[in-house]
């Protein structure tokens, strides 16, 4: 006995079905690439310190200070490196040659920091102890106007808040507003560690 087969409208119909939500497909994938070639070009340079701006705004918006540490100036992301190796150094030295009861202290203090994977993890952690992403999120706004002056450019924003940045050696403008302290807790950092060694060596030679 011979098995019917579908009906010609039956498979038309899927044939359609499948023309149909692969042609949606496409043109999902149209529009976003479009999307996202407009975002682009829309955006100013990260060159222009205009440009920087946005890029801070938007992380800022996302709450995700790691993700404007490229728009930092030189000075404060050398100095989240620093302060990085420098609390890894010394957390090492005290957990080596420390008493045991003057170690969990230390781990709480240095402990994110040292473990920090690189400097866009430490300039996070300070925006957030320290309140530096609130302060940006309750400033930022447009940017009205900017005004450059050779290496040095000053973003002036719709509510008249005004951001200091400084070209970056790369040739990308860099945020300066959080250098000063930052270089302030590496040279912290750097003299710590230095009391630290001359601890953990007391501690090596009374043992």
């Amino acid at each position: 006995m011979s098995q019917v087969g579908p009906q010609p409208q039956a498979k038309n119909a899927k044939r359609q079905r499948i023309v149909w939500g692969a042609g949606l497909a496409l043109s999902l994938v149209v529009l976003g690439v479009a999307w996202f070639s407009w975002v682009q070009a829309s955006y100013p340079s990260d060159h222009q310190p205009n440009g920087a701006y946005v890029r801070i705004a938007e992380a800022v918006t996302r709450d995700r200070p790691e993700e404007f540490f490229a728009y930092l100036d030189d000075a404060a992301q050398h100095a989240c490196f620093t302060i990085r190796d420098y609390r890894k150094a010394a957390l090492g030295r005290i957990e080596g040659s420390f008493p045991e009861k003057e170690k969990q202290d230390y781990r709480q203090r240095y402990g994110a920091l040292a473990a920090a994977p690189g400097g866009p993890e430490v300039f996070a952690h300070y925006a957030r102890q320290r309140g530096w992403l609130r302060q940006l999120e309750r400033d930022l706004s447009r940017a009205a106007a900017v005004e450059v002056q050779g290496e040095r450019a000053t973003v002036i924003t719709a509510r008249g808040s005004r951001y200091s940045f400084r070209r970056r050696k790369n040739g990308i403008w860099g945020l300066t507003a959080f250098s000063a302290q930052l270089t302030s807790e590496a040279e912290r950092a750097a003299r710590d560690l230095a009391l630290i060694e001359r601890a953990a060596l007391d501690y090596d030679r009374a043992r």
